[in-house]
């Protein structure tokens, strides 16, 4: 199906693939959970953001650019602190383009285009435009590509230009233009006759492809296509972590899993995934599908989460999955996202939007507080000890993942949230020449055309993940017949399609009725929602021995606070057992904040060992001490709201009774 990409409202926008994505203004999310978490998103989050940026003078590096500023102590932030300032316009154009004509949108556009003119004065005459290289008293241009995150940067820049031109096509901000100069430059810097090097830090691949397709200039895409093929030759000075921390230890076209540093591997992917699908290269594509395969399928957290490594934020080996040391890192989250959508887009299977699906709900999720002005950086899947709330005006430790936190010293995390929830809508449903295809759960509008123009136009209700329930209702229709095709999750055995009073079972994967639709017919998708024990496969050692709680697409915590008695003290915490022959009870709600079940256990704490040496011929010291274990129930709550009521311990996987 060939596309016209410039009209879209959406992050990505192939020119052709199996289903097309369709615009924040196609569909819109009208409540429950993922609305709740956009209007936190557009009413504190965004505006926290701003006031960091000018707090930390981040933006205000851009104005010592503009003034010729020589005094180089004076910038502040890391090398790649520009990325944040585009991640915020980014977030801020698709919020615009989100809530449309009222009064938010009018202060949204004034604030917008007071940054974009700050980064306009920064801009160099040919086009040139980064506050930490290339003036007086810096490094020159492109002289540190390993660490300087110059094309990084603009990657960013130029994923912020796609959204407002999408959102508000042909607007007098010059926002699109400093892009395309800066495009200019690098092609001409960077292209097969400039530096045969890239950016030791992928980004730039995507920006540049969304780049020419919302401008249909092709130069961009030969550009991103040559960095994606340049990686994998040793280009980049090696590091202590290897090669691999940059994907620049082998070519992309024979990797078999991601690998190395987990936000720059999933990048990477991303915007090879784009460069696949615009030059129709079916071998690329094959290659980046098995990458993703094994990576899911050994590399992953039960949350979605990737990467095991704080040291390097990077992919451990197949396998190597620690809960205590999970870093897990927000962004690696939002990474994987963009990757799993585009072969969602190009091959419209299943297995990518339960991905996403899951790392929304078990990662995006989690990182922003209730308030949306605190986050995660790094996602443990068991904190040991409770950290220490921080004050709310102090930068923290960006792998301080106890607390969530205000603003980091590496802040890639809040913006990139930000600028997710804010576009989410676009991942909510597809289409394709025979009809619409449902892929997440909202309440939503939804008012399109098929890919052969016919005009299509439902609501989705459903209170998802409360219940499973979820109603499409057909608004207007065709005259001739079409097909709606609603995922079915992974976990959703025994899940029924009710269509006309008749319901039949369907299967994990997509449940499709076809006929031809009139305005009223409804469609009635029920997933059971029981809680379940999941076990981890025995060559995760790490965990070897335990389960983990999940009901519907959520995965369940034991928090340490609000519990009372056994188990509450952080000695106890770490000597609890699950009996898991006793099924989780649903006994109440979190709250609307958070749209979740409580879920109730059993739950031992074996008793306090003897003193000395930890290690025995046999698993208990006695059957006494066994049956001297204290039983008790507690309750879970969805992972994604942990911490939010204070400092505490947690552990998503729980030891078995006898394990």
């Amino acid at each position: 199906m060939t596309l016209t990409t410039r009209t879209i409202a959406a992050p990505v926008v192939p020119t052709s693939g199996a289903l097309r994505p369709l615009g924040i203004d196609e569909v819109r999310i009208t409540g429950g959970f993922w609305h709740d978490r956009q209007q936190v998103n557009g009413e504190a989050t965004l505006a926290h953001i701003e006031h960091w940026l000018e707090k930390e003078g981040w933006l205000a590096n851009f104005d010592r650019v503009a003034a010729g500023s020589t005094d180089t102590e004076g910038r502040r932030g890391r090398e790649f602190s520009d990325s944040e300032i585009y991640k915020y316009l980014e977030a801020v154009a698709w919020e615009i383009g989100r809530v449309g004509d009222s009064v938010p949108s009018a202060e949204l556009e004034t604030r917008f285009r007071a940054v974009v003119d700050r980064v306009a004065a920064a801009q160099d005459a040919d086009g040139y435009l980064n506050t930490r290289f290339g003036h007086a008293g810096q490094q020159p241009r492109w002289s540190e590509l390993e660490w300087g995150h110059e094309l990084y940067c603009l990657g960013h820049l130029f994923q912020a230009a796609v959204a407002r031109e999408r959102t508000a096509p042909g607007a007098d901000d010059g926002l699109l233009g400093i892009a395309r100069r800066a495009a200019d430059l690098i092609v001409d810097a960077f292209g097969a006759d400039g530096i045969q090097s890239f950016c030791g830090h992928p980004e730039v691949e995507v920006g540049l492809a969304e780049l020419g397709r919302v401008t249909g200039d092709r130069s961009y895409l030969e550009l991103s296509a040559l960095f994606v093929e340049r990686r994998g030759h040793q280009t980049l000075k090696d590091i202590e972590f290897g090669r691999a921390y940059f994907q620049d230890d082998i070519p992309v076209r024979d990797a078999t899993v991601l690998r190395g540093h987990a936000v720059r591997a999933n990048y990477l992917a991303a915007g090879a995934v784009d460069i696949a699908v615009e030059n129709s290269d079916a071998g690329l594509v094959d290659a980046l599908k098995k990458q993703w395969q094994r990576t899911v399928d050994r590399r992953t957290y039960v949350t979605g989460g990737q990467g095991s490594h704080h040291q390097d934020e990077a992919f451990g080996e197949d396998w190597e999955l620690p809960s205590d040391r999970a870093y897990s890192e927000t962004c690696a989250g939002i990474a994987s996202i963009m990757f799993s959508w585009r072969l969602l887009l190009e091959g419209n299977d299943a297995r990518y939007a339960d991905l996403i699906e899951r790392t929304l709900f078990n990662v995006v999720a989690t990182s922003p507080s209730a308030a949306g002005t605190a986050f995660f950086y790094a996602n443990t899947l068991h904190q040991r000890t409770p950290g220490e709330a921080g004050s709310p005006d102090e930068i923290s430790p960006r792998a301080l993942s106890s607390v969530r936190a205000p603003w980091f010293e590496v802040s890639c995390c809040p913006p990139n949230v930000a600028r997710t929830f804010a576009s989410l809508a676009a991942y909510v449903a597809t289409v394709d020449g025979s009809g619409l295809q449902l892929h997440q759960f909202a309440p939503a509008t939804i008012d399109t055309v098929l890919g052969d123009g016919r005009r299509i136009a439902v609501e989705v209700e459903t209170d998802y993940p409360r219940s499973g329930r979820v109603v499409v209702r057909v608004v207007e229709a065709p005259v001739d017949e079409m097909s709606l095709s609603l995922r079915v999750p992974s976990w959703a055995a025994g899940a029924t399609l009710l269509v006309g009073g008749s319901s039949r079972e369907v299967a994990p994967g997509y449940a499709t009725e076809t006929r031809v639709f009139s305005a009223g017919d409804v469609i009635e998708l029920n997933l059971p929602m029981r809680a379940r024990f999941t076990r981890p496969d025995s060559r995760i050692d790490a965990i070897r021995g335990s389960v983990a709680v999940e009901r519907g697409p959520e995965v369940f915590a034991l928090e340490s606070s609000g519990m009372e008695g056994l188990g509450s003290n952080e000695e106890e915490f770490s000597r609890i057992e699950i009996d898991d022959r006793v099924q989780p009870a649903e006994t109440g709600r979190v709250g609307e904040a958070d749209a979740g079940a409580r879920l109730t256990v059993s739950l031992r704490v074996v008793p306090e060992p003897t003193e000395g040496w930890p290690y025995a011929p046999e698993l208990r010291a006695s059957e006494d001490a066994d049956e001297d274990a204290a039983t008790f129930t507690a309750e879970l709550l969805p992972y994604h709201s942990w911490g939010n009521r204070g400092t505490s311990t947690m552990r998503i996987w729980l030891p078995t009774v006898g394990a």
